[in-house]
This record gives structure tokens, sequence and C-alpha cells, in this order.
């Protein structure tokens, strides 16, 4: 997780950091960050492109048009330079959204490992089809290292 939190400061998002590393046998294959596409206009220059939808349960989700959230930018990374990703697992810094959960499970992701809970209900369901497990990884304190 200390690898993926170090991807997650060269975001160039306004409203949260997050980061993503593909493993495969303690390899690392892939690294992202949420941010916008390579070549085009980051939030941090010119701001966000917020747009708010409602959620089936009829919560009010915002997001921005112009990031790709870090699971994505790390299996596009992946793809970019043919590296397989199928059985491999993904350390991310936060709980992917569902959207990036759909993606993770038609991948071949087998494991995601996360530090930060986020909206864990909105992929509950999708996880008790798939065939991908979600661990949560609790940051060791410093005390307890010293």
């Amino acid at each position: 997780m200390t690898i993926t939190r170090q991807v997650a400061e060269r975001s160039t998002c306004l409203r949260a950091r997050v980061g993503a590393v593909i493993v495969r046998d303690r390899s690392i294959l892939a690294t992202g960050y949420n941010g916008a596409p390579a070549g085009l206009p980051h939030c941090l220059d010119v701001g966000c492109l917020i747009y708010e939808s409602r959620t089936p349960d009829g919560e009010i989700e915002q997001n921005c048009y112009r990031t790709i959230h870090a699971e994505i930018n790390a299996i596009t990374q992946a793809a970019r330079n043919g590296s397989a990703i199928r059985d491999a697992d993904i350390y991310v810094t936060h709980t992917p959204c569902i959207h990036c959960m759909k993606v993770l499970i038609n991948t071949g992701i087998r494991r995601i490992y996360y530090e930060k809970p986020y909206k864990l209900h909105t992929i509950a369901e999708l996880l008790s089809y798939a065939r991908v497990t979600l661990t949560q990884v609790v940051p060791e304190s410093r005390d307890a290292a010293e």
C-alpha cells in the first residue's frame, strides 16, 4: 500500500488523490492515478467539470467529466505496455467505485486490496456474484513500527 499511496501523490484531481497498483507474483505490472487523459488539461490547472447524477436509490452523486479513475488508468497502462493482468491483484487507496469495479471484474483481476472505504454499499451486490475478493488493508500505526 505504501507504493499505492506514493502513486496517488501524482494525482491531478482536486477532490481526491487515488492511486492503483496492479501486481502479480510480487511484481508491479502497472500503476495509475486519477487525472485527465494524457495531453489534456488537468483539474489542477483548469478546474473540475463537475456533473451531478442520481443513483437508483435516489442518492445524488457528483463526478468530474475530466478525470479518469486510477484503476482505469492502471488498466490502460497495462494494455498500452502489453501486460496481461488476468489473475493479477490490484492495490487501491480507496474502494473502487461501481464503474471501476465492473471493469476490474471484466479484466479478470482476482483480488482487490484497498485502504479507505468508499461507498461500499454501491458495490455489495456486484461482489456477491463476482469471482473477485475485496480486502481492506489497515495501515500500520507509526507507534507500532517504532
